[in-house]
């Protein structure tokens, strides 16, 4: 594991459920939270502490503990390629939200686009809005006011999936598939997330699912810093 970044710790805690490999987490330390995280599936990379487990079941049970709550609920259900493979992933942005809601927690829901009518009122970011080279557009609802940087034009041209960037086409695509090391490595790049690079002999079709189903950490240390602009601070407990 890399050693983390140089940050000014605001201390508070938030609870990054479903939590994958860490790209929204460690945008949430950027922006001075500390982080633990909860999968239901091992996340051997995951940068900070880390609870396997149900994710709702933890919120309704340990939210009460936390400043701020993450979600990012599996988005295969929503996806349009689900229209060809035809399985049954479960719907667990509603269920979510009721269990941030339920202890009362400030909360951000993530999802793609295509999950748009199961969110409120959610915000869009994009990478150029942080100057990363690609476009990774994703949905985050809130129950406090969120707001997004200016939505630069898609003007830079993207490789297709599986192949590096180049000068023609600078931005990358990153879905799935039987990519190399070197696309692996360059797509970490991309996102910010060199903490998942798979390194010579490693295991690249866990790095590769690592950064497909990765969000920039950008995006969420932009979030974080609104969100703490809000949170309350914790009063000391009377003697």
């Amino acid at each position: 594991m890399l050693p983390l970044p140089d940050r000014e710790p605001n201390g508070l805690t938030v609870l990054d459920t479903y939590s994958c490999s860490g790209g929204m987490a460690m945008g949430y330390y950027l922006a001075g939270f500390n982080v633990v995280g909860v999968d239901i599936n091992p996340q051997p990379h995951y940068p900070f502490p880390f609870i396997q487990g149900d994710a709702i079941e933890y919120i309704r049970a340990h939210g009460h503990e936390y400043d701020l709550g993450h979600g990012s609920p599996p988005c295969q259900l929503y996806t349009p390629l689900n229209a060809y493979n035809h399985k049954v992933y479960p719907d667990l942005i509603g269920p979510t939200r009721e269990a941030f809601e339920a202890v009362g927690l400030p909360y951000v829901i993530e999802n793609v686009e295509a999950a748009a009518p199961e969110l409120r009122d959610p915000t869009l970011l994009c990478g150029p809005m942080f100057d990363l080279r690609v476009y990774r557009h994703r949905l985050f609802e809130t129950n406090w006011p969120l707001t997004a940087p200016a939505h630069p034009a898609h003007s830079a041209i993207c490789t297709r999936n599986g192949y590096l960037p180049t000068e023609a086409k600078p931005f990358m695509t990153i879905t799935g598939g039987r990519h190399s090391r070197a696309w692996q490595n360059a797509a970490c790049d991309a996102m910010r997330m060199p903490w998942i690079k798979v390194p010579a002999g490693g295991d690249i079709p866990l790095g590769i699912r690592e950064v497909c189903e990765a969000i920039p950490p950008a995006y969420a240390q932009w979030i974080g810093r609104q969100a703490a602009a809000r949170i309350p601070a914790r009063l000391p407990s009377a003697a």
